[in-house]
Order: C-alpha cells, then structure tokens, then sequence
C-alpha cells in the first residue's frame, strides 16, 4: 500500500510518524486479521497497515469537544499516512459504564465523518474482551517475580507511598513467594475476599522518584456486574496496566495520550517490555506520546461537572446547544466537517494552551458561509404600515419579490416571498430619537423629514410616524412607500438610502407573508474564560442570559425546512432547524453564532 501524499500541516506527532515509516520500524510487523499475543499475531502475514493508531475512549459519559479533536487527530493520521485507526472501548471500570455511552461514542465518531472498517474488516474493540489474556499477563509476571499480592489497607498503602520528598515503604507483603502470590490472586478471583481487601501490585521501586513506579496497583477487587462480560469476573484491571497491553494486542504502532499520561510512560513501557520478555507479546512493541489536551475558553469538560450541569437541571440534558458535548454541538448546528476544521487550525502542542471560543465558531462560519441558504427573519417583530401602498399600488396588490438562495451561488435559484401593505420589521430598527449616525427609521421632527431605508429586496420606503401603548411602547410604525425604487428595476438608484432593513410580509403565508416560529438564541454557558479556574464553583459564572427564547416571523421557505437543516438568516447570523422539536407548521430555530465575533467591541 503506497502512503498518499501528506498535504497537512506538520507538527511533531507528524515527524515522528514520518521518521517511523522511512526508518521501517514497523515494516516487518505482523497482523492475523484480529487482536492477540505473540503466537497470534506471528502467523499472520506482513501488517497492511503502515501504522495503527486507536480511539480510546471510556464509556462512562458523552464526548465533549475534546474528545472531538483526538478522534480527528487519531483517524487523520491513519487516513493520510496509509494506516488503520481502531475504535476501542477501554471499559476496564464496570461501575461507571453503560451502553447509552457506547451507543452515543461509535454515533459521534461516524458523525464527525470517520470509521473504523479498513481492509475488509471492522476494528472495533473492547478492552474488556480482553480480559483472559490480561489475567494470564498477570499471573505471568507474578511467576516471573514482577508481582504480588498486597493486602495492606488502602490508607496504609497511601501512607507507605512516600511522597515526592520522600521514598516509599516496601509492603510487608511484597517477598512472598511466586506460589502464595500466585494463591491469593487466584482467591481473588474466585471471589473469596472482599472488595478493598487485597490488590495485585507491579514489584519495580518503592524509592523511585516517579511516584508512578512505586509498586502500583494492577489489579483490585469489585463486585461489579458488567456492561459487556456480566457477573463473570469480580476483579477488574488497572487502566494503566490495561491501556497497554490493549495497544499491543491491537498491533497499534503509535499509542497518542494527552500530557496528564506522560509521568505514567515508564509504567507502560515496563509493562510491556516484561511481557515481551516473557514471549506473550511481539516487538516491534507500540510507543506512547503525548501531546497538549484542547483548553476551550468559556468552556468546561470535565465529565462530572457536565454530569452536574445535566443532573441539576441548570441545561436540558447532554444534548442541551449550550453543552460542548458532541451532541450538545450537533444540536446547536455545528457541522462534523467545522470540528474537522478546528482540530486542524489548533494544531498539536506538546504543551498545554487556551483555544479562544471564537477560533472554534469562525471555523463554523467558514464552512457554513458557502454552504447554508439565505433566508429573512425577524426576530423582535414590530408591524410597519406602508400608508400608501393602496394608492401607488391598488388595494390588496401583493408584490411579488425574490432573492438569491446564495448570493455567490446564482444555479442554486432564488426563493420567492411577497411585500404587501403591513410588513414585520426588528424593532431595533426603528428610534423615536435616534443617535447621530443611527441609518435607519425615525420620524419626522420639525422641518427633519422621517428617516429614509430600503427593505430588502424591495422599495424605498419613508417613515411618517408611529403609535405608541399607554406604557410607551411603539406598537405601529407608519411609513410610505417611494414609487419605482424597487430593487432590481431602473429606478432602484433613484432614491439614494444609507440604510437596508430585512422583513417579512404580514400577509398570510399563502401570499407570500412570513410564518410564526421559535427561535432559540443561544450564547456561551460561561461568563467567565476560564469558568473553573483556581478550583473555583463554575456555576458562580454561569451566563443568565445563556438561552432566549423569542418568537419570531421568518419568509415562506424557511417554513418548509427539514430538521437539522443550516440556514443564514440574513443580518441576524447562522441558525439550524432544531433537530428534537422542529416539525412542519411548528418551525423551531437554533442560533448557531453570530455573522462575526463582536465580542470585546
């Protein structure tokens, strides 16, 4: 298989990679058609995959926008470099994993534009299948003098620890016999003690001063049913014993964890070498690196705290459009192929570093502005009387006005709606005292004539007055229409205007007029940047103003929209069909993001 030309930024996951593949590190490596050991993988012939990356995510919550960018950098890497990226479920933890969370993973990563099928086969995995050979593993480093059982109490162990200043304390359990270790393990199994009663630790080096190295814990007791393997075991691995040898079993060449991994490397590679050694593994063995994790301001993604969020009613579930959840995302309107964008304008750091919110949205706005339809909205709608439509144009005339559906895109048509004698505009587009520079409608004061604008797609129009309800407020804008201005005829420059207006026509649907919906304007969750900073309560922070819900009128075609359909409304910014409660004759509409970033303005 030749490797496809790489046209993509280069960063350091990338050299390495490059430098693996010319160096033929993994050449002569050998793949059976499925995960094993040693013996497994030797008789199958030369790997068609040039490298073997994974996802590994744990299914104890929904993936966040994090999560989003190591499934793009993990499957793009195998995509361009002629590789296989594994879908890999490491559910080593049965207390906090469900099949929702499976069901909603493998959902996200298809979304997102990705799969796990390459050569005729499906890689999708689960750590938990694995378990039968990770127990043999264990007992073959206990034979081999690598382990032991420990029952020292939890707080004991914590306290024999040491800390950075000071070396560990060797457990008084840690020179038993092969045997007796091996006993006690196989009573562990055999569900004889209790959980906490007793653990199987790795025996390296209670002095050194990689605190991840001091005899740790691979293995402890719960009684736990299982999403996957049911009530048939009662010990469960480590993660970070498992995580290993899940890559190893995988064939997977370049193993990539975000930083908070790099202090547990040496336990890794120590857990596969001894195993190597002892023939149940094959070399070329896999190799970890790490890279910085996605720090999104206004953001959090921590899975307790979105539990939180969820749990305390304070959004509307893991899909709420204010969650940065993948579901959350989806359902606000962002597109599998902005998240792609993103992850590739980010890049990848071997340091941590804050992403702005605003990188993410303008990676939104780049893929939807070629892409979604135009449509007019308004969202504070205000009645404007045009006070001589009868006379210029005859009583009950409906005038027939059209737009481009993209203004760069004229083979995808125009959408047709009508402009008759009452017609919704924004409220914010009429002031009874306006400010100097204020371009839009106002009325005529003294010798000052009415403010002059243009409705879009449509004629010149005048303002000529307004009416007001006992509490002040305007309830009527009056106006009159200039003949022969319309856009698009002759006289369209004839009168010369500063100001253009979007509306909607008044009149039933059926002639053209607008059509009521619901229209959800969406903002950050956050007021603060960094929301949970210094272990600071992130709900102090919370945005009130995070969700309005405001109903709205919008032209004829936006009415007929699918579910989950992108649109621009013009002015106002881009907005998606809801994907849960939109349906035919009850439009509801999502703020995606503003038609720019005006946020520190």
């Amino acid at each position: 298989m030749s490797a496809p030309e790489v046209t993509k930024p280069s960063n350091f996951l990338r050299a390495i990679i490059e430098r693996d593949l010319a160096a033929g590190t993994y050449a002569q490596r050998r793949w059976a058609g499925s995960p094993g050991d040693a013996t497994h993988q030797g008789s199958g012939a030369l790997d068609p995959a040039r490298i073997r990356t994974r996802f590994p995510p744990e299914p104890n919550g929904y993936l966040h926008v994090g999560h989003a960018k190591s499934i793009c950098l993990n499957f793009g890497l195998a995509r361009d470099y002629g590789g296989v990226c594994h879908m890999r479920f490491d559910d080593t933890n049965p207390e906090k994993e469900e099949q929702e969370y499976v069901d909603s993973i493998l959902d996200a990563v298809r979304w997102l534009g990705f799969d796990w099928e390459a050569n005729g086969t499906s890689h999708l995995y689960y750590a938990s299948n694995y378990f039968d050979f990770m127990y043999r593993a264990a007992e073959a480093l206990i034979e081999a003098g690598h382990a032991y059982v420990d029952e020292q109490t939890p707080e004991e162990m914590r306290a024999n620890r040491g800390d950075f200043g000071t070396p560990g304390t060797n457990s008084p359990f840690r020179d038993r016999s092969a045997e007796e270790n091996l006993q006690r393990f196989r009573e562990m199994r055999g569900g004889k003690h209790a959980d906490g009663a007793m653990v199987l630790r790795a025996k390296i080096d209670m002095a050194s001063p990689n605190i991840n190295l001091r005899d740790p814990a691979i293995y402890r007791i719960k009684h736990a049913t299982h999403h996957n393997t049911g009530d048939r075991w009662c010990i469960y691995p480590m993660y970070t014993y498992a995580h290993p040898i899940e890559d190893a079993l995988e064939n997977i060449t370049h193993s990539i964890c975000t930083l908070e991994f790099e202090d547990q490397r040496p336990f890794y590679d120590w857990v596969l070498e001894r195993l190597a050694d002892l023939g149940l593994l094959s070399r070329p063995l896999p190799r970890q690196y790490e890279f910085g994790r996605l720090n999104l301001t206004y953001v959090i993604t921590s899975k307790r705290k979105l539990k939180a969020l969820v749990d305390e009613q304070i959004v509307k579930g893991w899909d709420d459009p204010r969650m940065p959840t993948i579901v959350g995302l989806r359902r606000r309107g962002y597109t599998a192929e902005a998240l792609q964008l993103f992850a590739e304008r980010i890049g990848v750091a071997k340091d941590y570093s804050w992403i702005d919110y605003a990188t993410l949205e303008q990676s939104l706005r780049d893929d939807l502005d070629p892409k979604a339809p135009r449509g007019l909205a308004v969202l504070d709608p205000l009645k404007l009387l045009l006070e001589n439509w009868d006379e210029a144009l005859g009583a009950g005339h409906i005038e027939p006005c059209s737009a481009p559906v993209h203004p760069a895109q004229a083979e995808r048509g125009r959408r047709e709606f009508g402009l008759g004698r009452e017609v919704w505009i924004e409220r914010d587009d009429f002031m009874v005292e306006p400010p100097k520079g204020y371009h839009r409608l106002f009325p005529p004061k003294g010798d000052t004539a009415g403010g002059r604008v243009r409705l879009k797609y449509g004629y010149v129009i005048e303002c000529t007055g307004f009416e007001q309800d006992a509490d002040g407020r305007v309830t009527l804008v009056r106006a009159k229409l200039l003949p022969d201005t319309k856009s698009g005829t002759p006289g369209a420059d004839s009168v010369k205007v500063k100001g253009v207006i979007g509306w909607v026509g008044a009149q039933p649907a059926e002639q053209g007029g607008g059509v009521a919906a619901e229209v959800r304007l969406y903002d950050r969750l956050f007021t603060e940047a960094q929301p949970d900073a210094g272990g600071r309560d992130f709900k102090a922070s919370l945005n009130p103003d995070s969700l309005r819900v405001v109903q709205a009128v919008v032209e004829p075609s936006l009415a007929a929209a699918a579910a989950d359909q992108r649109f621009q409304f013009e002015r106002h910014g881009y907005f998606v069909t809801d994907r849960v409660d939109h349906a035919p004759g009850r439009p509801v509409f999502n703020r995606i993001t503003g038609l720019k970033d005006s946020r520190g303005r």
